[in-house]
């Protein structure tokens, strides 16, 4: 999960920052998902500790759990855009939408791993 979760980071502060600079610097809450990914990049790095690693971990899913509720409505948006309805700020939505579908990948992922962790633990304990 460690290097899910910095790749996470990393691709959602590219997304960020080309946001940001796309729209001509004109909006800074097109940086939110730079922000997202800086957050998400720091408990990612954290995680390569290995005393660290399951906090670290733990609170990049609590981070992407709470984009991906934070970016529902942008998905919807595109939804309508691909629909045929053009939305009032066609950048803010594709990146509320980029960063839903990342956010619920890497909570699947670790949704995933912690399920692989306990069946280990389980089989160890027998």
């Amino acid at each position: 999960m460690t290097s899910q979760t910095i790749a996470y980071g990393l691709a959602l502060l590219l997304l960020g920052v080309g946001g940001y600079l796309g729209s001509g610097r004109a909006s800074p809450t097109a940086l939110i998902p730079a922000v997202i990914g800086a957050l998400a990049l720091v408990c990612g790095l954290l995680a390569r500790n290995e005393k660290l690693r399951m906090h670290a971990i733990h609170a990049a899913l609590v981070i992407a759990l709470l984009a991906t509720l934070g970016t529902a409505r942008g998905t919807i948006g595109m939804v309508k855009w691909l629909l045929g309805t053009t939305p009032e700020r066609p950048l803010a939505v594709a990146a509320q939408a980029i960063t839903f579908v990342l956010s619920v990948g890497l909570v699947v992922l670790g949704v995933r791993s912690f399920r692989a962790a306990r069946l280990a633990r389980e089989a160890a304990a027998r």
